[in-house]
């Protein structure tokens, strides 16, 4: 969902700040929560001890929680059932629908194993332990190693230490810096690889508010699918087959029917994808001044081209329902992170912190190597400022033609045709590849859509970036007969598309079935990425990488003497796609004046947003309307009323989607799927006072299932708690 997004802000804002936990505040490492927060958490109500949640030897909650690798899900029966969001799962949803079978708009429920559905690509990982091996990783390394060289003694330790952890393939093993680069831990999965969609809501109820509601609160979406893990008949990892069988679980999480109130003891564990809790102020000032505009300008246009394409063609609709969800849900949260840095003034409050931190280690004899920090950081900075926006502008406007991601295939084929002897069964292979990407591909491509975005994109690139820091072949267009330059863009697309076989599933085959080094060579668009690729790799990739390496040493530096510097102080390592635990309350925020928000929400905000348009986000289906009006809750009601969503003050964020929202006991009580729109600077500071998470009431889930779907067989799985 995000991959893009983060990828781009990982390479250029290469560094991550919080002085100190508050309350409520971090996402901890569960092999470490005996010794920093069983005591906290006790006191703020939790009955379970650390070795329920967290032990290597016997079974605990932490055999529960599941990494989708982009998503988190927890196992909800003895079969491998799992709960997760639908959002998480949209993209498998999509990827099985057609103007046939429609399951985005009409949604999926299994009555039987036999009816769930393959989620190609798709992995389960399950973590089995986790261990500090930080003095094994750093060993040899000082102060005068070169940045290059600890970098690669870092590099090659660690795939030793994974290598020997995953025992030759059986797990697999990763090792992962924490406190940017200070600390290391290895991490051990058992990844299963045969996992398959159960069920899920149509898109109005799943969706339900769609891009207007998102990050917003109240919210009445019912964002949650079902998947289940499917293991070989010894219940280990197996690629996918029709002998497999549904996982044995180790540990299943009880679903809770009793409810919560204001004030009860919440618990999350899951996957959070990225933050950057240490940034500097002047990394976010980069991030708030050039990258964020930068990404919402590009990303906006991109979400309008496509909009306009689905709103005509519902097969186009379906097509990229996916990709533009994806897409709308970062465009909108950096449009909600800049507002919440101007309002919440978080960069003079950093440069206050720092300025206590280098008057520290400037008064320290001791710490000399931490009091030009700062002043170091601001230069390298303020020498990269000038190439942030020619580096997204290449890599999204510049590469945005969606048919370029199949070119990698057919170099594939390449590169085999160009040995002598050619190999038979490799070129077989590598043919065959390419078929199968390019089946994937065009399934969810539509070529006039894909010429109006890069047509859209290119006029962006043009009319934005000055002429001299434009790429050669982007220049060139400009070249092109034509009154303006949307008449140029227009012009060189046309001939683009006219030529590029990649843009044509016909061509592509027939390509295959007679592949030419010559004919590729020549396509329109591999030359045009060749150029781009080449124009990178000698203006801007330079600058880029001399950026990583600095900022890399430095907050290196920076974090270690912070913590020095607030020693007395409890730290927790920024999100990294590892398992955390993060701990606190229901709760009700009130966001600013005469503005006082309830801890949740319920059936009747569902009908007060309703529009009858089946285009609106709001659209609701007729069926959940008349058992709303009927208050047919079934036994999932409280006092007659049916509770969708509530929030909690959990430190959560991407990567958390999904995540299991448990009480004091370790139930289940709700699943975690937005953050709210207050406190869009959350990857970077913590706002106790307005940092909430959005989880959707699992009794309003089980309802959706129970009295909605008929899918009775589904919730009988589960254990149900009162």
């Amino acid at each position: 969902m995000k991959k893009l997004i983060f990828l781009f802000t990982s390479l250029l804002v290469i560094t991550s700040l919080q002085l100190s936990a508050t309350p409520d505040e971090g996402m901890w490492l569960p092999m470490l929560i005996k010794r920093l927060n069983a005591a906290d958490m006790a006191k703020q109500g939790c009955k379970l001890t650390p070795e329920e949640i967290y032990q290597v030897n016997q079974t605990a909650l932490k055999d529960a929680i599941v990494s989708l690798e982009f998503c988190t899900a927890e196992i909800v029966s003895a079969n491998g059932l799992m709960f997760t969001n639908h959002h998480c799962a949209y993209d498998a949803i999509q990827e099985n629908s057609s103007v046939e079978h429609n399951y985005l708009d009409n949604g999926f429920w299994a009555k039987s194993y036999s009816e769930e559905l393959k989620i190609p690509g798709q992995t389960a990982s399950i973590l089995v332990r986790m261990e500090d091996v930080t003095a094994e990783v750093l060993k040899g390394i000082d102060d005068n190693t070169s940045a290059s060289d600890r970098s690669k003694m870092i590099s090659d330790v660690s795939k030793e230490i994974s290598k020997k952890a995953g025992e030759e393939g059986k797990y697999k093993a990763v090792v992962k810096d924490m406190f940017n680069g200070n600390e290391f831990y290895l991490f051990v999965y058992e990844s299963f690889k045969d996992v398959r969609l159960v069920g899920a809501p149509p898109q109005s109820i799943g969706k339900f508010g769609g891009d207007t509601d998102n990050w917003m609160w109240p919210r009445h979406t019912g964002d949650f699918s079902l998947m289940r893990i499917y293991a070989d008949k010894d219940n280990k990892p197996a690629e996918y087959s029709a002998d497999n069988v549904p996982y044995k679980a180790k540990h299943v999480i009880p679903v809770s029917m009793k409810g919560y109130k204001e004030g009860d003891f919440a618990m999350i564990m899951g996957f959070p994808g990225r933050t950057n809790r240490y940034i500097t102020s002047p990394a976010m000032e980069l991030q708030m001044q050039y990258i964020n505009p930068t990404q919402i300008k590009l990303f906006g246009k991109k979400l309008d081209t496509w909009k306009k394409d689905m709103e005509v063609d519902t097969k186009v609709r379906i097509q990229y329902s996916s990709k533009h969800a994806s897409l709308a849900n970062s465009w909108k949260y950096y449009i909600g992170q800049n507002e919440g840095l101007e309002r919440l003034n978080v960069i003079a409050q950093r440069k206050k912190e720092e300025d206590a931190f280098t008057a520290w280690a400037k008064a320290n004899d001791n710490n000399k190597k931490y009091a030009d920090v700062m002043s170091e950081y601001s230069k390298v900075v303020e020498g990269y400022k000038d190439v942030v926006s020619q580096l997204f502008y290449l890599n999204i406007a510049g590469k945005s033609c969606e048919a370029s991601t199949l070119i990698k295939h057919l170099k594939n084929v390449k590169t085999v045709l160009e040995k002598t002897p050619v190999d038979t069964k490799a070129l077989e292979a590598s043919i065959a590849e390419a078929k199968k990407a390019s089946e994937e591909f065009y399934k969810d491509y539509n070529t006039q859509t894909d010429f109006h975005v890069v047509s859209e994109m290119l006029l962006l690139y043009v009319n934005d970036i000055p002429l001299a820091q434009l790429p050669p072949n982007i220049a060139k267009i400009l070249a092109e007969k034509g009154k303006s330059n949307q008449e140029k863009v227009n012009k060189w697309a046309t001939k683009l598309f006219e030529k590029s076989l990649f843009v044509s599933q016909e061509k592509f085959n027939s390509w295959l079935a007679k592949p030419n080094i010559k004919s590729l060579d020549k396509d329109p668009l591999v030359i045009f990425n060749n150029e781009l690729n080449a124009y990178s790799s000698a203006s801007l990739s330079p600058v880029q990488q001399k950026y990583a390496s600095q900022t890399e040493k430095l907050k290196n530096s920076y974090l270690e003497g912070l913590m020095k510097f607030k020693k007395d102080n409890k730290f927790y390592p920024d999100a990294n796609s590892t398992e955390r635990l993060t701990y606190g309350n229901v709760k009700a925020y009130h966001p600013k004046d005469a503005v006082n928000f309830s801890y949740f929400t319920t059936t009747d905000g569902i009908l007060e947003k309703y529009n009858k348009d089946k285009t609106s986000d709001f659209y609701v289906p007729e069926r959940l309307i008349e058992l709303i009006k009927q208050k047919d809750f079934g036994r999932y009601a409280e006092n007659g009323v049916l509770k969708v969503a509530f929030l909690t003050n959990n430190d959560i964020t991407g990567g958390n989607s999904g995540s299991p929202v448990m009480n004091d006991q370790g139930e289940l009580i709700g699943i975690a799927f937005d953050g709210n729109w207050e406190a869009m600077t959350g990857d970077l500071v913590f706002d106790p006072e307005l940092k909430r998470t959005i989880c959707v009431d699992i009794r309003y889930v089980l309802f959706v299932m129970d009295k909605y779907a008929g899918a009775t067989n589904l919730v009988n799985e589960m254990k149900l708690t009162n």
